[in-house]
């Protein structure tokens, strides 16, 4: 069908057979709160906004993983023994769009694509764009020296022993620090050219890419980390939020910069609470060249990530607007929250000089709308719910903030995101990747294999599909070189693959870079949260969240190569 001049398509999105409510799809479909029994936190209380009403917590709340658990699957998993950690690539995923329904709103001379969705069902670091392994040190057999403070001992287990001929190898295997038994997040995971840098609970550990042993000494902090950057700056800076005390109440407010390479730590300081409601109980990080931005429940302040001097605040402006979520790396990008309580009440997205703070171009988005996740900052691509949850819109910017394309697919769509409830990562979604033309999307796998859809980003349209290889679901990881990364999951007695895809031409057949060992493929499969990278040819898979279960040692990350 013929569309006027940035009309939307119509058809292809679908309102979701009636189903018992599932954990919040995270990308696609109604980000509602997930019901209990995934491990996943409730809904978190009201808050009074600026205009003294009490607002939903919005997206722009606490970070995923950063002092509640970790993000909300789109693969729902079976629940794992003993709960409160799971596996949100594992499993069938949840479905959260079916037959095929669109509507149109028109605000201030732009018409929105509107998604029927469902109530049922970190980052941009610095990466390496060579497919193959660079010498960092090799190894027999995996070393696991758990905390990082070991000698890089051989691994009891073997884990190679029985590995057949074309399967990886084992490079290294850790075991997590001891967590409280109510838990712990291990939030960020940062490959460097010969270092592999993990958090969890209130250590910083670092290994080598090559033989998993201690690159430098563990770091150590007063309490729990609650807030990392997932970029780094360009020459390997990091900052580690940790919280200021042990109670309820305690303050996610005490940055700590250090250098990846040498475990070093530089500058500290502490967040100050904002005007009235604008708290520092919980916050984001972000990275935009030599700018950390945080952003707290109303407002931000970037600091120089190499000095630590505070540069600027970017604080309430225009119609009562609230900037309290922010998204760095090639481009810093700011969500406000306008007109609490009003009935102007709406969001709005600028593009921020990193170095001033003064905006670009600013895109108001239509009432009702909300601001969920950034897909990406560079092209712009965000993903919108309505304020019934009943619908999704994915828009691509142009560089002025106009509407370049809107999302036209029939596909169901299910990438992993932290739930819009209850987090302020508006980066924080796994299973996504945009290059400068072409958006990456998995599908739900409900019967056999899924799919990765390629959309064009000038069109909103589909241009191909890859089916995974396997039976078990493919989700993109990374472009890099021309082609797409993806990480085909591990089931329990078969390994997982790492592929890649051609993103140009007329074919895009999968052609296999890994194949980890069927020896460890439980291991692999019962990551319940997770992250995922595959850097120089090796593919790392760690842990987010520690269940902090005594009765076992828990993994904290695992690392393949050839």
């Amino acid at each position: 069908m013929t569309q006027p001049p940035e009309q939307p398509p119509s058809g292809g999105y679908g309102a979701p057979p009636n189903q018992p409510p599932q954990p919040p799809s995270g990308g696609f479909g109604a980000p509602v709160p997930p019901t209990p029994g995934y491990g996943y936190p409730q809904q978190p209380p009201q808050q009074p906004g600026p205009y003294g009403y009490p607002q939903q917590p919005g997206p722009y709340g606490q970070q995923p993983g950063y002092g509640y658990p970790p993000p909300s699957p789109q693969f729902a998993p079976p629940s794992p023994p003993g709960g409160g950690s799971r596996n949100p690539f594992k499993g069938k995923p949840a479905l959260v769009i079916a037959a095929a329904v669109a509507g149109l709103l028109v605000v201030g001379g732009t018409v929105w694509a509107v998604t029927s969705g469902g109530d049922d069902k970190k980052p941009v670091a610095e990466k390496s764009d060579s497919p193959s392994p660079s010498a960092s040190g090799t190894a027999d057999d995996p070393a696991n020296p758990g905390d990082g403070s070991g000698d890089g001992a051989k691994d009891p287990e073997n884990l190679n022993e029985g590995r057949k001929s074309g399967e990886a190898k084992v490079l290294w295997y850790k075991e997590a620090p001891d967590a409280p038994g109510s838990g712990a997040d291990a939030p960020g995971m940062w490959i460097t050219g010969k270092t592999a840098v993990k958090a969890a609970y209130k250590e910083l550990v670092a290994y080598n890419v090559g033989n998993g042993n201690p690159t430098w000494p563990a770091v150590t902090f007063p309490q729990k980390i609650c807030a990392v950057t997932a970029q780094q700056s360009s020459d390997g800076k990091i900052v580690v939020a940790y919280e200021s005390g042990v109670s309820d109440n305690a303050k996610c407010n005490q940055l700590q910069q250090l250098d990846l390479s040498t475990g070093a730590k530089g500058w500290t300081a502490v967040v100050p609470d904002g005007d009235l409601f604008d708290s520092a109980l919980s916050i984001g990080l972000s990275v935009t060249g030599k700018t950390l931005m945080v952003g707290r429940s109303e407002s931000g302040i970037a600091y120089d990530i190499d000095t630590g001097k505070k540069l600027y605040e970017k604080k309430k402006y225009g119609a009562a607007c609230f900037p309290g979520a922010f998204a760095g790396g090639a481009k810093l990008i700011s969500v406000a929250s306008c007109g609490a309580g009003s009935s102007t009440e709406h969001d709005e997205v600028q593009e921020l000089d990193p170095a001033t703070g003064k905006a670009r171009w600013t895109k108001s988005i239509p009432k009702g709308w909300t601001v969920g996740h950034v897909y990406s900052v560079d092209p712009v691509v965000l993903y919108m719910t309505d304020s019934d949850n009943k619908h999704w819109n994915i828009s691509t910017l142009k560089n002025d903030g106009s509407v370049r394309s809107q999302v036209d697919s029939k596909a169901a769509f299910a990438p992993t995101c932290g739930s819009s409830f209850v987090d302020s990562d508006l980066q924080g979604c796994q299973g996504v990747a945009v290059d400068a033309s072409t958006l990456y999307l998995p599908t739900d796998a409900t019967t056999g294999a899924n799919q990765i859809v390629a959309i064009d980003l000038a069109t909103g349209k589909e241009k191909w599909r890859v089916k995974s290889p396997a039976s078990e679901s493919m989700v993109p990881v990374k472009v890099q070189g021309g082609k797409l990364v993806a990480y085909v999951e591990a089931s329990y007695d078969a390994g997982g693959q790492v592929v890649s895809i051609p993103t140009a031409g007329s074919s895009h057949a999968t052609t296999k870079l890994l194949q980890m060992p069927s020896g460890t493929a439980q291991i692999e499969s019962s990551f319940f949260s997770r992250d995922i990278d595959y850097v120089d040819g090796r593919f790392y898979i760690s842990s987010t969240r520690l269940n902090g279960n005594d009765d076992t040692k828990e993994k904290l990350m695992l690392a393949y190569g050839k």
